[in-house]
């Protein structure tokens, strides 16, 4: 950490590789007073690209998609040097993500942002349409552990409703979000728009701050702690803020599960990118009479993972399963918690160490049993590769501790009766829940992904998660064009007695409802 201190001072940062620790590059720090001068360069930029038809939108963004898949392998090396990934996970878990949101935003931005008409209950005479209105300047402030979901795939949709867009990437990743940026703004140019439609500002926590008080929304993914501090400083500006925070999903597996499925999701949700994953399986609860079976299950398969780096494998005798971890504190985090588990009476079924013989960030799948609720593993978020599995009574007992976090982003329910299984789910305090799946709804790009409790506010994918990225303007037009209103100046009492009747028939009981049964 303390080479990390020292690079703080300087106006650059040196990447390294947590696979391997070898420097692969350097990103400049953004001054405040650069943060701002990007701001209004978006601005400039934004007025030409809002102004735009949704088909034009569409035929570029696709553009895009086209470029992004001709330079995926060069994307595909970036993101496993510089986070530490298998192939497999940057190829499915990150390109095909962005590769599928530029399609779905491209084809579904103008169906979620036509403007709606609405029938009022009650002033007939008028009519009303909601337009969603492009907010100017969007800022993403991302984590480092999808270096290119997290930035590219965040700004696709802000970019689709007319926004211009500024990623403030991990200090730990930024080559990816470079990388992916200048794919995007390769794009603009090809078309004649302005490249500061998409723009970069590496740095630290700084540059981050100086982009809260300058952009006109904040969309941040990262730790509950640094949420709020978002939350806070945007709230001085009165500026919209999107929140997704941590999580500490929990897996319910029920005596009548499919084991073979549930075992393998439990070790796939777990361990895949070494855990450093918002939504992974962070804590399992079986019920009694099938915990043995599926404990035993869940050992011999984590067991046969390969760990280490494959970033030039060429095939299946060179590929691993579980990779590095990217970020430092996170690998000491990992181990306080296995400490404190042990310490209270948990039992490592595998792993429970870092890696010995690879020379990154390495720490080895873990399975613990005999975990409770009075362990950290159990309360706080662990963002890596341990799977804590407890024994519960009954299903009630399974949910009541399910629903004991503070946390609430994802879960999911194993049950050989899916229509149960899903009566289950709906009890579940989680923003999604997955039966006899894990992980899978944030890939459901058609409906809205986020969490409760201290998981966060707002809502990716779907309508949700292109409108956050606009205001809702209100346009009231008269419908007739008659000389005076009712409700308007002078105020007489043959006006209020007018009034008082037409209250009278269509609020009260008896003729308000024959009347509005005779005429709606």
């Amino acid at each position: 950490m303390a080479q990390r201190i020292q690079q703080q001072q300087r106006s650059s940062i040196e990447i390294c590789s947590p696979s391997t620790l070898e420097k692969i590059g350097e990103a400049p720090v953004y001054t405040p007073d650069e943060v701002r001068a990007a701001v209004e360069r978006g601005r400039k930029a934004a007025t030409v690209w809002s102004g735009m038809r949704f088909a034009e939108r569409r035929r570029i963004l696709l553009d895009a998609r086209q470029r992004l898949l001709d330079r995926s392998e060069e994307v595909i090396r970036l993101i496993c040097n510089e986070a530490g990934k298998p192939r497999f996970e940057a190829v499915t878990m990150e390109v095909a993500y962005c590769v599928d949101a530029l399609t779905f935003y491209a084809k579904q931005a103008r169906r979620f942002l036509q403007p709606q008409r609405v029938s009022p209950h009650l002033l007939k005479t008028k009519k009303v349409t909601v337009r969603y209105v492009p907010r100017g300047v969007v800022g993403i402030i991302a984590p480092w552990n999808f270096p290119l979901v997290m930035t590219l795939g965040e700004a696709v949709p802000a970019l689709a409703a007319g926004n211009a867009v500024i990623i403030k990437p991990s200090e730990w990743t930024p080559l990816t979000a470079l990388l992916g940026a200048e794919i995007l703004r390769e794009t603009f140019k090809a078309h004649g728009l302005p490249e500061d439609l998409l723009q970069v500002v590496t740095g630290y926590g700084e540059t981050g701050g100086a982009l809260v008080d300058e952009a006109d929304m904040i969309a941040f993914t990262g730790s509950v702690r640094t949420g709020k501090l978002i939350a806070e400083r945007a709230a001085r500006r009165l500026v919209p803020v999107s929140l997704e925070l941590g999580g500490k999903d929990p897996m319910i597996v029920l005596k009548d599960a499919d084991l073979e499925r549930a075992s393998s999701a439990a070790v796939w949700g777990a361990f895949m990118n070494s855990g450093q994953v918002c939504i992974s399986v962070e804590r399992v609860y079986v019920e009694d009479a099938v915990a043995e079976d599926f404990t035993r299950r869940v050992v011999e398969k984590t067991l046969a993972l390969r760990q280490g780096r494959d970033v030039d494998a060429q095939d299946d005798a060179s590929r691993v399963d579980v990779g590095a971890m990217t970020f430092p504190k996170q690998i000491e985090t990992v181990e306080q918690h296995v400490r404190d588990a042990v310490a209270r009476g948990a039992k490592v079924l595998a792993g429970g160490r870092r890696a010995p013989d690879l020379p990154g960030r390495y720490y080895e799948p873990t399975v613990l049993a005999d975990v409770d609720h009075s362990m950290q593993i159990m309360q706080d978020e662990t963002f890596g590769p341990v799977l804590p599995i407890m024994r519960v009574r009954n299903e009630q007992e399974a949910l009541q501790l399910a629903n004991d976090s503070r946390y609430g982003l994802n879960a999911s329910v194993w049950t050989g009766d899916r229509s149960r299984g899903e009566d289950l789910a709906a009890r579940v305090e989680a923003g999604s829940v997955c039966v006899n799946d894990v992980i899978t709804g944030v890939a459901v790009t058609d409906a809205p992904f986020g969490g409760v409790k201290e998981s966060g506010s707002g809502r990716r994918h779907g309508a949700p998660g292109i409108r956050r990225f606009t205001t809702e303007q209100v346009i009231v037009s008269d419908r007739f064009g008659l000389k005076r209103e009712m409700i308007w100046y002078p105020y007489t009492a043959k006006g209020e007695k007018l009034m008082r009747r037409v209250l009278a028939s269509i609020f009260s009981s008896g003729l308000g409802r024959k009347l509005r049964a005779m005429f709606g």
